[in-house]
C-alpha cells in the first residue's frame, strides 16, 4: 500500500487527505444525529397532561432538558403559547429554519470531496501520461519501457484513487442527507403538534370557565 501511494504522484497525498476529513465528517454528524434524535411522539405525549393544566413553567423545563432541534422547537412555542395560532405557527417556523445549518452543516463539504476526488484522480492520471510523453519526447522517441511504464502507473493509481475516495464519500453525503431530512421531518412534526395542543388546551379553559359560570348563576338565583 505504500509503495503504491509513493508511486501515485503528489496528488495521491490530497486524496487521502480527502479521504480522511470525509471519513471525520461522516463520524461527527453521526454522532450529532444520534444526539438530536428524540421520538417526537413520545414526548408530547408527556407534554399534553402538563399543557392541559396550564403547567407551562414545568413543559418549559421538560423541553430544556432535552437538548435536541425539537425540543428546542417545542420550546419556542412554548415561551409565546398566549399568542394566537397564525403567530405560533410563525414562531415555530422560525424555530426549525433555524436548525436547519445546524443539521445541515458541513454536509456541502462530504458532497464537494465526493464530485471532486474524481476530477483530482483525472488530473493525476493526465500528470502521469504527461510524464510519460515527457520521458519519450527527451529521449528522441526512444524512452524505455521502464520511464513509459511509470508514467501510466502512476495515472492508473491516480485514477483509481480518486474513485476510491469519491465512492464512500457519496455513500456518506447521501446517508447523511436522510437522516438530517429525517430530524427536519420531526421538527415540522414538533411544531404542529405542539400548536395544536396549546390550541386545544385553550379551547379546553374556555369550556371550563363557561361551565363555572353558568353553574355559579344558578346557585346565585337559588340564593336569592
Amino acid at each position: 500500500m505504500t509503495e503504491l501511494i509513493a508511486k501515485g504522484g503528489p496528488l495521491v497525498w490530497l486524496l487521502l487527505a480527502s479521504l480522511a476529513f470525509a471519513l471525520a465528517i461522516f463520524l461527527e454528524r453521526l454522532a450529532y444525529y444520534h444526539r438530536a434524535s428524540m421520538n417526537v411522539g413520545e414526548f408530547l405525549t408527556g407534554l399534553a397532561s402538563l399543557i392541559r393544566r396550564q403547567n407551562y413553567p414545568e413543559a418549559l423545563q421538560e423541553c430544556v432538558a432535552t437538548r435536541v432541534p425539537a425540543g428546542r422547537v417545542i420550546h419556542a412555542a412554548l415561551l409565546r403559547h398566549h399568542a394566537n395560532r397564525e403567530q405560533l405557527r410563525e414562531i415555530v417556523q422560525e424555530a426549525g429554519q433555524l436548525e436547519v445549518p445546524r443539521l445541515e452543516r458541513y454536509l456541502p463539504i462530504l458532497n464537494a470531496i465526493a464530485h471532486a476526488a474524481p476530477l483530482i484522480g483525472l488530473l493525476g492520471t493526465m500528470v502521469g501520461l504527461l510524464d510519460s510523453f515527457t520521458s519519450l519526447v527527451n529521449g528522441n522517441g526512444l524512452g524505455t519501457p521502464t520511464e513509459v511504464a511509470r508514467g501510466v502507473y502512476q495515472s492508473l493509481i491516480a485514477s483509481s484513487l480518486g474513485l476510491v475516495v469519491a465512492i464512500p464519500a457519496y455513500l456518506f453525503y447521501s446517508f447523511l442527507l436522510s437522516r438530517s431530512r429525517s430530524l427536519m421531518h420531526d421538527l415540522e412534526r414538533a411544531g404542529i403538534e405542539i400548536v395544536n395542543l396549546i390550541e386545544d388546551s385553550r379551547v379546553s379553559a374556555d369550556k371550563i370557565i363557561e361551565f363555572r359560570s353558568e353553574t355559579a348563576a344558578p346557585a346565585r338565583a337559588n340564593q336569592a
